[in-house]
């Protein structure tokens, strides 16, 4: 299953697609005699209500797609999609999690995950514009592999962690690398409202298989800037989901995205920075793909 997150009356609602096609999550459950979502029927509660049994949730979409007419929300490349989650808890980034970027950077490899926030309002959209350009003349990219969190956890084993999660999705880490460097600590450059694309759905593990052999490449106006494979990172997503909960309470909703590979604008001769009217494509394979304008 594929969850999304669409407009609807000035609020994003949880949708999932089939064959293309967006269909309300919410009609769906009613639909099926199922408890509904409203109030707030976000792809958070969804999860926070359904995330241990999105089974269910499916095969209500399912025969909602066959007998509810109005359920169908409209074709996924018509909609303005949102954040898959728009309103986590808790985003969570890794640095220096692929061997050939942490080598790029002239930095030791980490014995422990290097774990950093960003928060709910750097999130955008699979296709909206990157509106931060004039923060800084130092717009960097990182094109990376992010887990949703479906199911409440604390303090569990990597042969356990991947249960916890809801899905995959892509996120590109968009970076104002002058502020970032500024101190000792990262925040500045890398939670800039509105800077950070990810989506375009949420995909449950079922469809897409094993998260640590998955094709991942960065493009800037269409050249390839970054390619590598998941199997490639230092800490798999199952450790990372593994080492976070051993400080923190993950919750439905919450977002780790994964580090990035080699490649990155800042450690090229000379320097490739985004500006505006450039667009940058994030794809994995299996998982979707990112276009967003840099305004």
């Amino acid at each position: 299953m594929k969850l999304v997150s669409y407009p609807s009356d000035g609020e994003w609602r949880a949708g999932a697609v089939l064959a293309s096609t967006v269909y309300d999550v919410d009609v769906a459950l009613i639909g099926s005699g199922m408890p509904g979502l409203a109030p707030r029927a976000t792809t958070r509660e969804l999860l926070r209500r359904y995330g241990g049994a999105l089974e269910q949730v499916d095969a209500a979409v399912r025969r909602a797609a066959a007998e509810l007419p109005h359920a169908r929300v409209g074709d996924m490349s018509d909609l303005r999609l949102g954040p898959p989650v728009g309103d986590p808890g808790k985003v969570l980034c890794i640095g220096l999690n692929y061997q050939d970027h942490v080598a790029e950077t002239g930095r030791a490899l980490p014995a422990h995950p290097d774990v950093f926030a960003k928060f709910a309002s750097t999130l955008i959209g699979p296709s909206d514009e990157i509106r931060c350009s004039y923060v800084t003349d130092s717009l960097d990219f990182e094109g990376e592999l992010a887990v949703v969190i479906g199911r409440e956890g604390r303090d569990v084993e990597p042969s356990a962690a991947l249960d916890l999660a809801a899905g995959l999705m892509v996120l590109n880490d968009i970076t104002a690398r002058d502020l970032q460097y500024r101190g000792t600590q990262w925040l500045a450059g890398k939670a800039v409202d509105e800077s950070t694309p990810c989506g375009p759905a949420v995909v449950t593990l079922d469809e897409v298989g094993d998260p640590q052999n998955l094709e991942l490449a960065t493009r800037v106006n269409g050249v390839r800037v970054q390619g590598s494979n998941t199997k490639h990172m230092i800490f798999s997503v199952a450790e990372l989901i593994s080492y976070v909960s051993r400080f923190l309470t993950l919750s439905p909703g919450d977002i780790i995205s994964t580090g990035t590979p080699e490649g990155i604008g800042s450690k090229r001769n000379p320097p490739l920075w985004l500006k505006p009217g450039d667009t940058v494509d994030v794809e994995i394979e299996r998982v979707g793909r990112l276009r967003n304008v840099v305004r």
